[in-house]
């Protein structure tokens, strides 16, 4: 159960949050696994990997009832086999609706929210005590964040960090965990990216049209450790609304209207063989503040997911500081990966 702790945007506390206050429920179902052929589970200390339903109610008629539906990762912090006390970090990610959206006639009051779905990411961690063998109960604090990525306006976001409690059921007790397996080290070896994205982004409140954008990227990555690995590489985006001479004006329909893109520093943090968190930090060489570019650096947080041998899939939140500029749904191929 979660409670409290509203992050309320610089003047909207007698409009959005008048009279809001937070409340939210979430049920989680995990499994652990040893998984002696993927070592990333004894690097991280064996997680919890689940899924999570979430419910919340901000006791108000402006903002709305979300609910959400995410993938979670749930990683022990330094455990202690004796210890009746555990800890641990968690990341999910996933969607979520029922909000009640910005309308001019309708709640012209919710001014952080444009989109009834959204994406919600969530940042935990925790502090557990052991009664028994199968039931531990805990606090701690999260992070939630709710947005569209600019796929309808407005798009500041709904931000959250409750204090938390939590029971905790364990069908099976904790098998104690044995290092008895030899970390094969690290690949040398230099991979190689090809990423293409796709999305929408609204540019105006009093344009209802969605642009329709698209992203080609590709990096150069090496792991420096088990869990990460750092590259460089770079970023061709396409706005397709530097067509429209109601956002271009007199540069419509010029190539240098429609495409931007610069360098990038490429950063992955590898959760186990198949999962990696992706995130990148770009410069700008040509931008078109028209199509939403409005600073000269870029921003890039996401996760990616290999279907295939090499093949994968994700999405990811490109952003401009603090503004997010659109949601890419991704795919990709890297080159001279081992699997």
């Amino acid at each position: 159960m979660e409670n409290g702790g509203i992050l309320q945007q610089k003047g909207l506390k007698n409009t959005t949050y008048e009279g809001a206050y937070y409340n939210g429920l979430n049920l989680k179902v995990g499994f652990k696994s040893r998984a002696k052929r993927d070592q990333y589970y004894q690097v991280y200390n064996y997680p919890i990997y689940g899924i999570g339903i979430y419910s919340s109610t901000f006791n108000s008629p402006i903002i709305g009832s979300p609910y959400a539906i995410y993938g979670f990762v749930q990683t022990p912090i330094y455990p202690k086999e004796n210890s009746k006390w555990s800890y641990d970090y968690r990341l999910g990610l996933g969607l979520s609706g029922n909000f009640k959206p910005y309308n001019e006639q309708e709640n012209p009051l919710n001014l952080v929210i444009g989109s009834k779905n959204n994406v919600f990411i969530d940042l935990g961690i925790r502090a557990q005590y052991r009664l028994t063998d199968h039931l531990k109960v805990g606090a701690g604090l999260a992070f939630h964040h709710f947005s569209n990525g600019a796929l309808a306006l407005p798009n500041k976001g709904v931000n959250l960090i409750p204090a938390t409690v939590s029971v905790n059921y364990q069908f099976n007790p904790d098998v104690k965990i044995h290092r008895d397996s030899v970390l094969e080290p690290f690949s040398k070896k230099i991979y190689y990216h090809l990423n293409y994205g796709v999305g929408f982004k609204q540019l105006r409140d009093d344009l209802d049209h969605r642009f329709f954008k698209t992203t080609l990227s590709g990096y150069a990555s090496r792991f420096v450790s088990y869990k990460w690995r750092l590259g460089a590489g770079v970023d061709l985006f396409y706005s397709s609304s530097g067509n429209d001479e109601e956002i271009a004006g007199d540069k419509s329909g010029e190539l240098a209207s429609k495409l931007s893109g610069g360098p990038s520093f490429y950063v992955a943090h590898v959760l186990n063989e198949r999962l990696v968190l992706n995130g990148n930090v770009g410069y700008y060489i040509h931008n078109q503040r028209f199509n939403g570019e409005i600073k000269k650096f870029f921003l890039r947080a996401g996760a990616r997911y290999y279907v295939y041998k090499n093949l994968n899939a994700g999405v990811s939140i490109k952003a401009h500081m603090g503004k997010a500029d659109f949601i890419e749904w991704t795919v990709g191929y890297t080159f001279n990966r081992e699997y």
